[in-house]
């Protein structure tokens, strides 16, 4: 006898986004204050493209990401879902995500961040999140796992409504996803 599908977390896009680059993140080997950090970096700049996209936010010129760096020499980067994070090193050595001019972003913000978003269903979710990362080569996972994301992600209205509105997020969507 099958269980009975539990209910739906509302939840917004970013949370989740942030906890998946976060699982992602960890099954390629990083130590979770890296996962959250780089996660963080990963979620905010997809809502940056989505805000361009829809209008409310204005075009930039060319930031760090795209080549418009002033820096004499190389960022280092970390790549992560399609992404290549610029990082930054925290004062225990830890590789963290670049919060701009070589400061780290911290993990807690981040942390605190999807906590809230879920409430007492985070570990729920977290669960369904690592079973999916666990059902496909760590390479495989990190070129693929945005699309897997879109696959689960809550549905929102794709216009300016849908702007940091809650959807629903069907844990069976996330275990479907691996199929």
């Amino acid at each position: 006898m099958t269980q009975p599908d539990p209910p739906p977390i509302r939840v917004n896009r970013a949370p989740v986004l942030t906890l998946w680059a976060a699982v992602v993140a960890e099954r390629l080997g990083h130590p979770v204050d890296t996962a959250f950090s780089l996660a963080s970096h990963v979620a905010g700049t997809a809502a940056q493209a989505k805000a361009r996209r829809l209008g409310i936010a204005e075009e930039h010129g060319k930031g760090a990401e795209h080549g418009g760096d002033a820096a004499p020499h190389p960022r280092e980067t970390v790549r992560l879902l399609g992404r290549d994070v610029p990082v930054a090193h925290g004062g225990d050595g830890a590789v963290l995500a670049d919060d701009g001019g070589g400061k780290p972003a911290l993990a807690a913000p981040a942390q605190a961040y999807v906590a809230k978003a879920f409430g007492a269903r985070l570990d729920e979710a977290r669960a369904a999140m690592e079973a999916l990362a666990a059902s496909v080569p760590p390479e495989e996972l990190n070129r693929t796992g945005f699309r897997l994301y879109e696959h689960f992600r809550p549905e929102v209205p794709p216009d300016a409504r849908g702007w940091g509105a809650k959807g629903e997020l069907h844990l069976r969507r996330i275990r479907e996803a691996a199929g």
